[in-house]
């Protein structure tokens, strides 16, 4: 039975009332006006057409290069006429093609950069979903603001920050400039001075952090943006290390913790929490058993265990740690801590 081909719709968003989404696309209009323009066969130069449309002559090579090897418009040079032309009778201008999945994944990066607002990385992201919008046609089977209800995010913890240093530390990263930053870190008295050159920004599991090599340690440390109370470039720059690999930095770990060691972690979940568990990848090494009870022990091979005794005590008694012996210990000193706080007994 031969298989059936998906079902393609041409979208955009509506300019109807009632309905959201771009309303400007220039780079479509504006292929739009040229190709108008070469059917009437006066063959135009690149500067006629850019007078015409009121843009620069590279933009209107770039346009003419778009079409001819991106929509597979005859179009060709008259090197006697000093013009372009269409080779071949070309009744309409091609129109784009978007199916409903791809629609939809624009719709949840547009959503997805609410998490960027006011930062460094706003701007660019917009620009290049406009510029998707842009190559939508001006037709439409369904309706943007349909679909807008139907996908939103929310953050149940944000980040505090300063969105100025944090655009500060992503600029510096870009630029390769060293930085000296007033960094506070947790539990400590107070706040030091660090000089450090910013290697790389990395959202890992919805949190940012910074990695960069601190002058101080002689390493590369790991740094949480919204601690920095102050970022100071030195005017001094630095040459990205070629042998700095996140992946690498961060094989093993359960999270942002570099490599300390080598551990085969065995924990055991209860029935009530066990789908939970089997319904995540929660890190690449980990292998699932299932337990006669309806439980499931969970096996993992980590670089760190301070990530992971976090995360089992976040299940509340419904996670039980089996090996190696130091999570054992590490994890049964914190439940009897939390126990007498909660009962208001003094420590032993």
């Amino acid at each position: 039975m031969a298989r059936s081909r998906p079902r393609r719709r041409t979208v955009a968003a509506s300019r109807s009332a009632g309905t959201t989404g771009p309303t400007v696309r220039p780079p479509l209009e504006r292929m739009q006006r040229i190709h108008l323009l070469l059917k009437e066969g006066r063959h135009p130069s690149a500067n006629q057409i850019a007078r015409e449309l009121e843009v620069c002559a590279k933009t209107v090579h770039r346009d003419l290069a778009f079409m001819r090897d991106r929509l597979n418009l005859p179009i060709a040079y008259d090197p006697q006429r000093w013009g372009y032309y269409y080779t071949e009778d070309v009744s309409s201008f091609p129109a784009l093609q978007i199916t409903e999945g791809e629609l939809f994944a624009l719709l949840v990066a547009e959503k997805a950069v609410e998490a960027y607002r006011g930062t460094v990385f706003e701007k660019p992201l917009m620009s290049a979903l406009r510029k998707m919008a842009a190559s939508l046609p001006d037709s439409i089977s369904v309706h943007w603001a349909d679909w807008e209800q139907t996908v939103s995010f929310r953050h149940s913890a944000e980040p505090v920050w300063n969105l100025e240093i944090f655009n500060r530390l992503a600029q510096a990263v870009a630029g390769r400039r060293r930085l000296r930053i007033l960094y506070r870190k947790p539990r400590a008295a107070r706040p030091e001075w660090r000089v450090i050159d910013p290697w790389h920004l990395a959202n890992i599991n919805g949190e940012w952090y910074l990695f960069a090599y601190d002058h101080l340690r002689q390493a590369v440390r790991t740094f949480v943006p919204s601690r920095v109370q102050q970022a100071e470039p030195t005017g001094e720059t630095f040459p990205r290390p070629e042998r700095f690999s996140l992946e690498r930095e961060l094989r093993d770990s359960f999270g942002v913790h570099s490599a300390q060691g080598a551990f085969d972690v065995r924990v055991r979940f209860t029935a009530q929490v066990a789908d939970y568990i089997r319904e995540k990848r929660w890190h690449a090494s980990q292998q699932l058993k299932e337990l006669p009870d309806g439980g499931v022990e969970l096996r993992l091979r980590l670089s760190s265990l301070v990530e992971i005794e976090r995360w089992i005590l976040s299940w509340g008694g419904e996670a039980i740690p089996l090996a190696p012996p130091e999570l054992v210990v590490s994890i049964g000193r914190a439940a009897r801590r939390l126990a007498r706080r909660v009962t208001g007994r003094k420590r032993d």
